[in-house]
């Protein structure tokens, strides 16, 4: 495996396997890494002759500097696990080598897909991801680019923003890998204290009855009651829940089990923010 932080030497390294036909798979992450990065590497070396396993913390993603500041860095930790998992080349870049400037992003429209959710309580998060997302691209000119659903709005940005430019990278997405108990994989989940993480299992308990409740619910009155349900916990405070169609991200009206809908959720333990999604 081969950890490179140049962006020139790193392009070189894939133009050559490219030459011999090799299809190139990528897996961009910000470190920290857990079996659901790890779950990601595995499906991308399933169908791509390379992985190259990208490490960034990147700044202009980050609304809140405490975040940012906060956000756990484990780079040799990191490296000793795509090592082991037969990544085949790190990308750790620095700010300079991707960037001209904090002011360096793309000139995209993401209309629609950012006005809720993640969007509304973090703004400028998407401009910041696609930006560096359509960078890693630019340099790496993937075959195959691999996401998990657990970010589902960012996984619909990043399809958005593929068509948008015509890259020709298809963009696969993967199923959320959890603990035992239910807790979505999340680099975050490191940052928890004991009650913290003894509570956080129940968003995804609560997301998981749902469906159940819109049988005989109204939206709104679903959405309060798995609210109300998990406020009730003190270690958990619920920023925002939606009930989305799953192309469109627009909160729906009305539930029937014959639409494609998803229910995304933001959680509060603590200053730790968590968020999950499951279909519906």
């Amino acid at each position: 495996m081969l950890v490179i932080e140049k962006k020139n030497k790193l392009r070189n390294k894939l133009l050559e396997a490219k030459t011999t036909g090799k299809t190139i798979g990528f897996v961009p992450t910000m470190g920290a890494l857990h079996s659901g990065h790890l779950s990601l590497i595995e499906r991308a070396k399933a169908s791509c002759d390379l992985v190259v396993c990208s490490i960034y913390v990147n700044p202009t993603q980050f609304n809140n500097p405490d975040d940012f500041e906060n956000y756990p860095q484990t780079l040799k930790t990191d490296i000793d696990k795509l090592d082991l998992a037969n990544c085949d080349f790190v990308f750790t870049p620095t700010f300079d080598e991707l960037y001209e400037s904090k002011s360096d992003l793309l000139d995209i429209d993401l209309s629609s897909l950012e006005k809720n959710m993640e969007g509304e309580y973090r703004p400028g998060h998407f401009l910041g991801m696609v930006t560096v997302v359509k960078k890693f691209f630019d340099i790496i000119e993937p075959d195959k680019g691999f996401f998990g659903e657990k970010d589902f709005q960012q996984l619909a940005i990043i399809k958005y923003m593929v068509s948008y430019f015509q890259l020709p990278v298809e963009i696969v997405g993967c199923p959320t890998v959890r603990e035992n108990d239910g807790l979505a994989l999340s680099s975050r989940n490191a940052l928890l204290n004991k009650e913290q993480r003894e509570a956080a299992p129940l968003i995804y308990k609560a997301l998981g009855e749902l469906k159940n409740l819109l049988l005989k619910h109204t939206i709104q009155e679903c959405k309060d009651l798995i609210t109300d349900q998990i406020n009730q916990n003190k270690e958990l405070g619920v920023e925002y829940i939606e009930i989305v169609n799953t192309k469109t991200l627009q909160p729906i009206t009305e539930y029937s089990d014959q639409k494609i809908c998803r229910a995304c959720i933001a959680v509060y333990a603590g200053n730790v923010r968590l968020i999950d999604n499951i279909a519906l």
